[in-house]
């Protein structure tokens, strides 16, 4: 009786993924604040900005006008065309509005895309360090994701010659690539981006581009890969570079023999995204000077991050091309990053996320700093480190 009840509560395999660590790195700080503590927030990417007014605007009419009832799987068509027309605007590329999906932010398009485009036990290649929910969902549906290592050669960033080697190994059904990247903000060109999607294709590889920081591009401006080529399913969110993260709303698009498989899986899966959340999203984009001013703030905080550390003691890390990240070696403190950014938070009230978290493999040298957050927390960070590490 006792070994049927417990099989009750057993979980499942699938269900077996490690934590996102940077949610596990928010709790603790949070109960640091709830000490009295002021604790400096680069743990989390998250903009510290609020949505654009034109957004809030739109979702306080919403609510004043009364019911708020599901919407078409795909989403509301006028955000459907507001997305397609925001490529034109941005890229120069003619989207059909058809080819939009609308989804619980960049998570939902994971989910919508793994599904759509993956039996379980495919392999997919990720770029390695890489954002952790791309292994861990891959994982819980059954697949296989298979990291491939990046270094200074390429900029950090996934060579056709390495996803060759992998898919000699044995082959791949996928390839995931994210430019700006997830923890290092690291890009490619469109030249490298090109060239890495036509060595997949020409393998039978299907791509997903994670195109979540576009628009928080600095060091040169972010090609779209839907411009690229036609049989990339991209992804992207209005919870970055439109400060939505809470919203969780964001869209895809999709090749025209995909839309219906996704529509199908997204009626099933979650009916419709928030409407309320839909009508904020398509107003973000009269929004955008806002948004425009809240990136230079990054700007400035990335150059106090980056003229600061170094004089602080962490003088080696991965270029900050964009997003708002700045991935840092930590080898000369200390082999394990976990308890480093444990020692950073409770000593000095600076959340980080431990590299472990994005590299399985040589992660525990590295932290992630996110710097969307106040110019003054931005000085106020480096000398706090710096006094640590000094002292």
């Amino acid at each position: 009786m006792l070994d049927a009840a417990k099989r009750l509560l057993t979980p499942s395999n699938r269900s077996n993924v490690p934590p996102f660590i940077v949610m596990d790195v928010m709790a603790a700080a949070a109960q640091l604040e709830a000490q009295g503590r002021h604790v400096i927030h680069m743990e989390v990417g998250q903009p510290a900005a609020p949505a654009a007014a034109t957004a809030i605007a739109a979702a306080q009419a919403a609510l004043f006008r009364g019911r708020i009832g599901y919407t078409e799987a795909l989403g509301i068509p006028t955000l459907r065309a507001r997305i397609a027309r925001h490529y034109g605007e941005a890229y120069g590329l003619d989207v059909d509005p058809a080819r939009v999906v609308v989804t619980t932010g960049s998570s939902g398009g994971f989910i919508l895309a793994f599904l759509a485009l993956f039996e379980p036990g495919d392999r997919v290649a990720l770029a390695n360090p890489g954002y952790p929910p791309y292994r861990h969902i891959l994982s819980a549906l059954g697949c296989e994701p298979v990291l491939i290592e990046t270094s200074a050669a390429t900029r950090w960033a996934m060579s056709p010659e390495a996803l060759l080697e992998a898919h000699r190994v044995k082959p791949l059904a996928g390839l995931l690539v994210a430019s700006p990247a997830n923890p290092t903000g690291t890009m490619m060109d469109a030249v490298a981006l090109a060239r890495l999607i036509a060595v997949a294709e020409a393998e039978g590889i299907k791509v997903i581009s994670d195109e979540i920081y576009h628009g928080l591009d600095y060091a040169f401006a972010a090609e779209t890969a839907a411009k690229l080529s036609n049989r990339v399913v991209v992804i992207n969110s209005f919870s970055k570079y439109f400060c939505m993260t809470g919203w969780r709303v964001g869209w895809m698009v999709m090749p025209d023999s995909l839309v219906r498989t996704v529509e199908r899986l997204q009626q099933n899966l979650a009916i419709s995204v928030p409407t309320l959340s839909q009508v904020a999203a398509e107003a973000a984009f009269d929004g955008r000077a806002e948004m425009d001013a809240v990136k230079h703030g990054y700007e400035e905080n990335r150059r106090i991050l980056v003229e600061g550390l170094p004089k602080a003691g962490l003088d080696e890390f991965l270029p900050v091309d964009g997003a708002f990240y700045l991935y840092a070696n930590i080898a000369r403190f200390s082999d394990d990053s976990l308890d480093f950014a444990k020692r950073l938070l409770n000593e000095t009230g600076v959340a980080a996320t431990p590299g472990i978290d994005f590299d399985p493999v040589d992660g525990r040298h590295f932290l992630r700093f996110c710097y969307a957050g106040s110019t003054a927390d931005m000085h106020e960070a480096v000398a706090r480190i710096g006094g640590w590490l000094k002292g």
